[in-house]
């Protein structure tokens, strides 16, 4: 989808940005797979923000995504692609030659019309669905699964996209939007291409609102707090952070110390880490 620039003529309008949905053939969602949704804007069960800078924002329901691709060997005919609140990526509405709909990231260059499916061993073309084993060497792959049936949980957002570029025994070596390079299991599932909507990261909101529109709250500067709020705040005036470096405002160091335990179970999977 191409960007579309707005003429000044408020001043929301002066540095924003959108997508023009030319993309899009459906407005309305198919109307079995999508449900309502409860958010919790940040909160636990007491009402106690567990998680900075959520609320508001506008109602949404939730579309239901076959993050499996289970129906195997069962080809697919692409009937729509429609918008989703709840993610960067469009959606494809498949209906499956046994009469079943679902809906599935949409892959970048599948249109309307298309056939899809997912299979051991299906062409190698966007949109179809393999397990990582029967993908040949230097293919970009999206939708990965992270234990084999579980379902797709890496590499899903807008214009996401992994690349295979190792296979050995068991293992499927894989290097992933983030420039990390991580085994995989060989039998995990994943899909052709690279996800759709790649603009997406390329628009500007322009005001505020439109952050609270999305369900996004302000953020405010530590600095500019109180001591009891945050570990940079208090002090006279402009005064500096008082500390040998910044920190989080729970006391952790916020520039350059890696966080992830050394013993956690994936450990062994990562060859080689992100901005590394």
């Amino acid at each position: 989808m191409a960007i579309r620039f707005y003429n000044p003529y408020t001043p929301g309008n002066r540095n924003h940005s959108a997508l023009d949905f030319s993309e899009l053939t459906r407005k309305q969602p198919e109307k079995h797979l999508v449900k309502g949704q409860n958010r919790s804007h940040g909160r636990n069960n007491r009402g106690v923000i567990t998680c900075r800078h959520k609320g508001g924002g506008h109602k949404r329901l939730y579309r239901t995504i076959d993050f499996r691709r289970g129906l195997v060997e069962t080809p697919a005919k692409v009937e729509a692609i429609e918008y989703d609140p709840n993610r960067t990526a469009n959606l494809a509405l498949l209906h499956y030659e046994d009469g079943t709909k679902s809906y599935i990231l949409h892959p970048r260059g599948v249109k309307v019309g298309d056939t899809l499916l997912s299979s051991l061993r299906p062409p190698i073309q966007s949109g179809n669905a393999l397990p990582l084993a029967s993908a040949p060497l230097g293919t970009l792959v999206h939708a990965i699964e992270l234990q084999p049936g579980k379902g797709a949980q890496v590499a899903r957002s807008a214009g996401s996209a992994a690349q295979i570029v190792a296979k050995e025994g068991a293992a499927v070596t894989l290097r992933l939007p983030s420039g990390e390079v991580r085994l995989f299991s060989r039998y995990c599932w994943s899909t052709i291409g690279q996800v759709g909507n790649e603009e997406r990261a390329n628009i500007r909101l322009g005001k505020a609102g439109r952050r609270r529109w999305l369900g996004i709250r302000p953020r405010v500067r530590g600095v500019v707090m109180n001591p009891c709020d945050h570990p940079h705040g208090g002090g006279e005036g402009r005064a500096p952070i008082g500390r040998s470096r910044p920190v989080t405002p729970w006391g952790q160091p916020a520039l350059g110390k890696r966080t992830r335990s050394n013993r956690r179970y994936s450990e062994k999977a990562i060859l080689r880490r992100r901005g590394s």
